[in-house]
Formats: structure tokens, C-alpha cells, sequence
């Protein structure tokens, strides 16, 4: 069979893998929603929960980073039929930019409508602080480019069209309907910020001048990932909502000790998880589909 999107899945066998696994749930997710590190535990509100291990999806691609547990959970999220990734892909992990967008496509023939993705960040914008929110009104998609884009290669209309239009990616009725539920559940002692995020494709942490240059281009946040999920799912037709946890603030100075490491991303993310549980949940709460 001839591949698709340059060694992407194709068509029928991502709807061959979409069928394989609602034969092993009950549930029929309209929302899907991608953890982050340390937000995994956003998967223990979910009720009536149904669990499939990446592992045991033919030709799923597998996390190998820690803070990313690898399953997904079907169940209602508050109210909402959802699946939800504990834990996601990363290009750095050796895994192609094709198949870290793999589950968003599997999402769709789901029959997911709209994706939430949450992920880690470093904050770029000096008035950020470790443990802010931020929702992401835009990206900077940098490894796209130099050509690393899920949408390399040929298209299949099945899936959406060969050219789509990304400018309008981040749902402004769903960036809204975050800020007034944030509002609403009157959180203290972190501030929720609207902002830009960038994505590197890492494994290394940004140098001094990387971090300059792109805050200076209108970065306000960066990390490793999403942005390869979200050209899909826009790709695909689906409203996407972006959250970022600031969970380190990037170093832009050259005499200092700082710098940047995992297990810190991993601490923050433990530490506000609680409260981006309660912001999905709320928001599902009252959200229209």
C-alpha cells in the first residue's frame, strides 16, 4: 500500500487502528486531551475509566520519557465523553514528526471533535513565573522551518486538505471560555497569561542566545512538543485548546548558576497539576459541543 504524508500511517490503517480500539472500550470520546509532563494525573478525575496501554496498540508509538506513563484513558471528564493521553510522544525520543501526530489522527476516526493539549514550558516572557498558566493564543512551529512537518509528503483529503490554514489554530471561543471559567473558579497565587508558544525539537534545553532570539520574535513560552499535534488536528477539522504550564523560567543571562533540568519540570508540574485538573474539568463542564 502506498504511504501517505512522506512514511505516515495511512488512511485505512489508521482507521484499521481507530476500529481496534472501540472494540475494547464503551466509551465514544468527542474530546481528547494530551498531558503533558506531570499532568498525567489529570486521568484520575475521569470516571468510568477505560484503560489501554500504548503498548498494546499495534503500531502506537510508545513515550520513553519520564512523566509520560503511556495510555490512554477513555471515560467522562466533566461530563464529557473523553480519551485522554497520559503522556505523549516526543520527535527527540527518535520517534518521526509523522508518528508523534499519529494519535491525534487515530483521535479523529474516533470521533473526537475537539483536542485540549497541555504541555510543559519554559517561560520566556520575564513577567512569567514558575507555576503561571498560559494559554496559547499562537506557535512558533521552528522545526517546521527546516521541513519537519507531519503534513510532509503526499496528502490524503480524508484526512483534510493538502494546504490548511493554521493562522486561526487556538479557538478563540475556547481561549474565552478558559479565561471566564479561570475566572470564575477565582484562582490565587499564580497568575494565567495569553501568550505564544514555540517549540524546539530538543532533547537539549535552550543556550542563553537561543532564548533571547526567540523572545525577542514573540516567544513567550517554549518546549519540545504540541505543535505537531495541533497542525494535525487543525489539519483534521478539530477546535484545539492550548495550555502551558510555565514550569521553568528560561535562562537568559549568561552569570548566572541557573539552569534548566527535568526533574524541575517534573516538581512544577506535581505542584499546580491540581489546579489545571480542576480548569479542564470546568471548562468541560459548561463547554458546547
Amino acid at each position: 500500500m502506498t504511504e501517505i504524508t512522506g512514511g505516515a500511517e495511512s488512511y485505512e490503517e489508521v482507521k484499521k487502528t481507530a476500529a481496534d480500539i472501540l472494540t475494547r472500550v464503551k466509551c465514544r470520546p468527542v474530546v481528547g486531551i494530551v498531558c503533558g509532563s506531570g499532568l498525567g494525573e489529570l486521568a484520575d478525575m475521569v470516571q468510568d475509566a477505560e484503560t489501554i496501554s500504548y503498548e498494546d496498540i499495534p503500531g502506537f508509538p510508545v513515550s520513553t520519557v519520564a512523566g509520560h506513563a503511556g495510555k490512554l484513558v477513555f471515560g467522562k471528564l466533566g461530563g464529557k465523553p473523553v480519551v485522554l493521553m497520559k503522556g505523549r510522544v516526543h520527535f527527540y525520543e527518535g520517534i518521526s514528526i509523522h508518528k508523534t501526530a499519529l494519535p491525534i489522527r487515530v483521535m479523529k476516526l474516533l470521533g473526537v471533535k475537539i483536542l485540549f493539549v497541555t504541555n510543559a514550558a519554559g517561560g520566556l516572557n520575564q513577567s512569567y513565573e514558575i507555576g503561571d498558566l498560559m494559554i496559547l493564543k499562537d506557535h512558533i512551529n521552528l522545526p517546521g522551518f527546516a521541513g519537519m512537518t507531519p503534513l510532509r509528503g503526499q496528502n490524503d483529503e480524508r484526512f483534510g486538505p493538502r494546504f490548511p490554514a493554521t493562522s486561526k489554530a487556538y479557538a478563540k471561543r475556547l481561549r474565552d471560555h478558559a479565561k471566564s471559567t479561570a475566572k470564575t473558579l477565582g484562582f490565587e497565587g499564580f497568575n494565567i497569561h495569553e501568550g505564544v508558544y514555540c517549540m524546539l525539537s530538543g532533547p537539549s534545553y535552550e543556550t542563553v542566545a537561543e532564548c533571547r532570539f526567540l523572545n525577542m520574535v514573540g516567544s513567550d513560552a517554549v518546549g519540545m512538543s504540541t505543535c505537531p499535534e495541533v497542525i494535525v488536528a487543525v489539519h483534521c477539522g478539530m477546535e484545539v485548546f492550548g495550555l502551558s504550564l510555565i514550569t521553568n523560567k528560561a535562562v537568559m543571562e549568561y552569570d548566572t548558576e541557573q539552569v534548566a533540568n527535568h526533574k524541575e519540570v517534573l516538581e512544577a508540574g506535581l505542584k499546580r497539576s491540581k489546579d489545571v485538573q480542576k480548569l479542564v474539568a470546568a471548562m468541560l463542564e459548561t463547554l458546547e459541543i
